[in-house]
């Protein structure tokens, strides 16, 4: 598995870290694996809520049809 490697860290970050791994009885490395996991990964409810605010973004906004390009780009190879 790869390693990270995290440079001019914050020291009241890490201090936080250090208390929130303490409080949830890991080690330092246990709970940035935690945090670092659950920061990679959206709920299906976050997902849901991100993609009704992007379609409330584009509604209404003109979009163009791609098949021609398509169609073009396919042609050239």
């Amino acid at each position: 598995m790869p390693d990270v490697l995290v440079r001019d860290l914050d020291p009241e970050v890490l201090s936080r870290l250090r208390l929130a791994a303490k409080s949830h009885g890991r080690s330092l490395q246990g709970e940035i694996h935690d945090v670092l996991q659950r920061a990679s990964v959206h709920s299906l409810a976050e997902t849901r809520k991100l993609s009704r605010r992007w379609l409330r973004e584009l509604e209404g906004a003109a979009q163009s049809d791609s098949t021609k390009l398509i169609r073009k780009a396919r042609e050239e190879r």
